[in-house]
């Protein structure tokens, strides 16, 4: 068998788990999960002669699913030991450890410490991992008569899929695995909280309760996950930001955020940031309508695919829906006009509000919303111009993040085995194309075999934050359906119409998100140039009133945002009010001040500079705010 390039020879019979030995891949952390010829499979498959065989470790996304679906089958065999009563229905992995569904199951967060004995007693017991296959849904259902969740999700796969269980020890679990060979892999647990969940997330069914969960093949893993989760509530953006005034979430518009006008200056430094770089690069702005007819939306395939996500209305007997996407808009207008081929590129970006309807359960602060921006641009072009328009997006990315000091990786994801469109040409010179560009950037990027879109490879951008926490942001995607179920064209150099390529890309993503990430990211202490408070002058007494408002005056001269705090607290409790309300620059006016026409400076960091020529400051802060610094003019000084 082939494992990364390399030929080696196993005796006849040899599984992924003896070849993972022969490797010396024995760490808990090390060969969790394996690839065999593309495939996600057991270790405990045989190899046979000529197989490709690729391992992944814990870190790997592969290692971590294989790793917590596992995880959450322990879990499930501890609930059942200690409530026997209980019906498990689905545990699967998610982004952070795992979760899984239980009903007939009351508990609470005091029961978490005797769950977690019974779960490390379960790991230490070792079991080795076995599958079984069902000959029949038959089969299936009388292994799982009891659980009528079981039956429900038997009844519901195709026939032709094969039906598999796991067992460990004397618990058994439909699942379609793969598993880790062995539980002595997870060398820590822990429970994380426990909340309520409709079955199938259907409001209309019943609430079962839902236990969240992690493991990891080390300690000191699960130690510094701890940390991390510690430090993440104090940045919570659902905390921080309506403690600093940006915005606010009401009950009468769930999942669509008030942004209070703190927040706007924040806001309208984003856009005010993304519009100055698309004129640098030649793109065009419009603005389309919020609603749309019925027959829009059947054309460009949203009303069948998408139809239970939409918010819809009915107006003079007519149909019409708030668009959840902005591209048919974008269809439209360049159909409004004929094109050439020498017009092409075109790029023709919108800020565009749209509407998605999302369970109220899956709401999440500014992270999930049903009211959100897209910073949208639909880029028009010839098929030659495809490796280069790219590459523009991933210079163009690259500067946008790294402004914010936001680390990314990039994924490319190609043709789904069936239900696409378009011909094999056609898939073959759009993957290209952006691979291509990949290549070109000189980026490191990673490929999701067959995790396209129906209509066509895309590329993905996972941000990372301060925490070193990841985000899909930003997304560009090739599009083989719209232009040809909206009949667009172009005149070509020989005359004849043809069909040009188009691409969605988003950078921000969603702005509401993306502002929700900053908010966490610098934990509300936004950097000068998108910071909603700026400064704030202080004054020792009444005589230093008149001499604050003069300095303020002077400053926002420079379209600084300044504000003067006059209040009769002592000076203490005002630096103490301008630090927690994250204020960049403190300045304090007293008699010496007053008399030099000078300020006494500190940070909200608490760093006291004494006092400052006003002309100096203005200077550097207008430096400061022109390289968008990150870190202060005055940090190190």
């Amino acid at each position: 068998m082939i494992h990364k390039d390399k030929k080696l020879d196993l005796p006849e019979g040899s599984t992924a788990k003896n070849l993972a030995d022969q490797l010396n891949l024995k760490n808990p952390n090390e060969a969790v999960a394996v690839h065999i010829n593309g495939l996600l499979k057991d270790l405990s498959t045989p190899l046979k002669e000529g197989d490709a065989v690729q391992f992944f470790n814990f870190e790997d996304k592969e290692g971590k699913e294989v790793f917590w679906h596992t995880s959450a089958h322990v879990l499930a065999q501890a609930i059942l030991r200690l409530y026997p009563e209980a019906k498990p229905t689905i545990g699967p992995p998610i982004e952070h450890g795992f979760y899984y569904d239980f009903a007939n199951l009351n508990l609470s967060e005091d029961d978490f410490p005797k769950i977690e004995k019974e779960m490390e007693a379960i790991v230490k017991e070792n079991y080795v991992s076995q599958k079984e296959t069902f000959s029949s849904k038959d089969e299936a259902k009388k292994a799982f008569s009891s659980n009528p969740y079981k039956l429900e999700l038997i009844d519901g796969f195709n026939p032709e899929d094969a039906l598999t269980g796991y067992r460990q020890g004397e618990f058994f679990d439909l699942c379609r695995g793969p598993h880790l060979h062995n539980l002595g892999k997870i060398k820590a647990l822990k429970l994380l909280k426990t909340s309520g969940a409709y079955w199938k997330g259907d409001s209309n069914n019943e609430v079962l309760t839902r236990i969240y969960a992690i493991t990891f093949p080390d300690r000191k893993l699960l130690k510094d996950y701890l940390t991390l989760l510690e430090e993440a509530k104090k940045r919570d953006h659902k905390v921080v930001g309506p403690k600093l005034d940006l915005f606010s979430l009401k009950e009468e518009a769930p999942g669509m955020p008030f942004i209070h006008p703190k927040g706007l200056l924040i806001w309208d430094s984003l856009i005010g940031f993304i519009k100055e770089l698309l004129h640098e690069r030649d793109y065009i702005e419009i603005k389309t309508p919020t609603l749309m007819s019925k027959e829009l939306w059947e054309r460009s395939g949203h009303w069948k695919n998408y139809r239970e996500n939409m918010f819809t209305s009915e107006i003079e007997g007519r149909e019409f829906a708030i668009k959840p996407m902005n591209c048919p808009g974008a269809i439209l207008f360049y159909k409004s006009d004929s094109h050439s081929y020498r017009q092409l590129p075109l790029r023709v970006a919108e800020i565009g509000n749209v509407h998605r309807f999302e369970p109220s359960g899956s709401l999440s602060g500014l992270f999930r919303c049903r009211s959100f921006h897209q910073d949208d641009a639909h880029i028009f072009m010839k098929p030659e111009d495809i490796r280069g328009e790219i590459l523009n997006v991933l210079n163009l990315a690259d500067l946008l993040y790294s402004t914010f000091g936001l680390e990314y990786r990039l994924e490319l994801s190609t043709r789904p085995e069936s239900g696409t469109i378009g011909t094999d040409e056609e898939w073959e010179v759009a993957t290209s194309g952006l691979k291509g560009a990949l290549d070109d950037s000189g980026r490191v990027y990673r490929i999701n075999e067959g995790d396209g879109a129906f209509y066509g490879p895309k590329i993905d951008f996972h941000i990372k934050d301060a925490l070193g926490r990841t985000w899909q942001c930003g997304t560009v995607q090739l599009d083989m359906a719209l232009p040809e179920r909206f009949d667009i064209e172009y005149t070509a150099q020989d005359g004849t119409r043809k069909r040009p390529v188009m691409i969605h890309r988003a950078l921000f993503g969603s702005l509401e998100r993306f502002f929700g990430i900053l908010i966490e990211h610098f934990a509300g202490k936004f950097p000068f140039w998108i910071s909603p408070r700026q400064i704030r002058i202080l004054t020792v007494a009444d005589r230093h009133i008149d001499y604050a408002n003069d300095l303020m005056a002077r400053l926002k001269k420079h379209k600084f945002l300044v504000e003067v705090d006059d209040s009769s607290e002592s000076v203490g409790k005002k630096v103490r009010s301008a630090q927690l309300d994250q204020v960049n620059y403190i300045l304090t006016i007293g008699d010496k001040e007053l008399e030099n026409k000078t300020a006494a400076l500190r940070t909200r960091d608490n760093v006291v500079h004494g006092e400052i020529d006003i002309d100096s400051f203005v200077a550097k802060l207008i430096e400061e705010r022109r390289l968008k610094n990150l870190n202060s003019t005055y940090s190190s000084q």
